[in-house]
């Protein structure tokens, strides 16, 4: 064994060692530190060299602007996703679709608990709130009707498609989607509710692959799909919603051109201001003179330019005039922090949902006051504007009724 000899080590001289130590590389500029991820197999090849491709040609179209009318085309729908300093960002209108049943009250409810720590009565009409220092979200539950459908389809930057899991896809969910094909299609992001109905872990594995393959297919392979278990006290777990709300507010929307080049308006109220008098004479036959609030979105909205209100017609507007915003995003001095601060949070503007104090309707404004009034307690004195008050609310015909009675001496 002593006597066996081990072969002797032989220095290679050709190859990528022996040059890297002669320092043939540094010669011609090689860099330690580049990894070209280049691949021959039949796999990653296309998708290396059509990625390369496409951002090359991307370079070229950006590079000569005006060139032509698709380069321009394209390179404005790129800028135009970028907000002047000088304009404040317009809420983000997120719609709530899926047939009846299916969680989206329940949703929607959860949804502005996480932002605002409100608990909404009742959800009616488009609810805004602050969702971070340069983001407001805009709210509203979609009917379930074909009409609702369409218009949602036409103003929604992001829609949230709610599907029963244990039932599956609904002739409401196709409608919807086929809708949006002939209005842009917007961002997508699916929902899977009653998954707590499914019992065996078994079952609801496969009905997930299932639900998620269908998705895919109707929208695209890759789409952000959710799922929601039980309700728990009225809501939602805290924790998907959190996951929900995270991922909504970083996501980024591609403008549509359709909407960026007409003005449209999304109504949060409206006041009649017709006379009472009138429309009870008229029994309601009369011409109406309406009051619309909102946010203006697309360009200019123009004074005589007609407007189109779906199910009534054109109108032509009598005045327009610009308004205090009344969700106001945080000022300058509250950006300097990293994160929004508590007060900020409860900011929310919902006028049909009987928040904050004040209620619309159709007749008035109602205000409720803080503190306690019993009508029928004669220990308490009441003051002559009370007596008033509740002299004029026993009154049950009108002043032109009760000026055709005789008088009494």
């Amino acid at each position: 064994m002593d006597d066996h000899q081990h072969k002797a080590h032989r220095t290679s001289h050709k190859g990528p060692k022996a040059d890297k130590k002669k320092g043939k590389e540094k010669q011609h500029g090689f860099n330690e530190k580049v990894r070209l991820t280049t691949s021959n197999t039949p796999t990653k090849a296309p998708i290396f060299f059509s990625r390369h491709s496409h951002r090359n040609q991307v370079e070229e179209q950006t590079a000569k602007v005006g060139a032509t009318s698709s380069v321009t085309r394209h390179v404005s729908m790129s800028l135009s996703s970028t907000v002047p300093p000088t304009r404040t960002r317009l809420p983000v209108i997120i719609a709530i679709v899926g047939p009846p049943g299916v969680g989206k009250t329940t949703l929607l409810k959860s949804l502005v608990r996480r932002y605002t720590k409100q608990t909404l009565a009742e959800a009616k009409g488009p609810i805004t709130v602050v969702s971070g220092k340069k983001r407001r979200l805009t709210f509203i539950e979609c009917n379930n009707d074909l009409n609702s459908m369409i218009d949602i389809g036409k103003i929604a930057d992001l829609v949230l498609l709610m599907v029963d899991g244990s039932f599956g896809f609904e002739m409401e969910t196709f409608e919807f989607l086929n809708i949006l094909q002939s209005h842009g299609f917007p961002k997508v992001i699916g929902i899977l509710t009653h998954l707590d109905l499914i019992k065996k872990a078994a079952t609801l594995k496969t009905t997930k692959k299932m639900l998620k393959k269908r998705f895919w297919t109707e929208i695209y392979q890759g789409a952000k799909l959710f799922y929601l278990s039980g309700v728990l006290n009225g809501r939602y777990p805290d924790t998907e919603i959190m996951n929900l709300s995270r991922f909504i507010s970083v996501m980024k929307f591609r403008p549509l051109v359709f909407r960026n080049s007409h003005p449209y308006l999304l109504a949060d109220r409206l006041e009649d201001l017709t006379p009472r008098e009138q429309v009870r004479t008229s029994k309601g036959k009369c011409d109406r003179t309406v009051t619309v609030y909102g946010y203006i979105r697309g360009t200019n909205l123009r004074l005589g330019t007609k407007v189109h209100i779906p199910g009534v017609g054109d109108l032509e507007m009598k005045s327009v005039a610009a308004l205090g915003d009344p969700c106001p995003l945080p000022t300058a001095e509250s950006e300097k922090r990293r994160k929004l601060s508590e007060k900020k949070k409860l900011l929310i503007h919902a006028p049909m949902s009987d928040v904050g104090g004040v209620m619309y309707d159709k007749d008035a404004v109602w205000v409720n006051v803080p503190g306690s009034f019993t009508r029928g307690n004669n220990d308490v004195p009441q003051g002559e504007g009370e007596q008033m008050v509740m002299d004029l609310q026993d009154i049950n015909t009108t002043l032109e009724e009760r000026s055709c009675y005789p008088l009494r001496r």
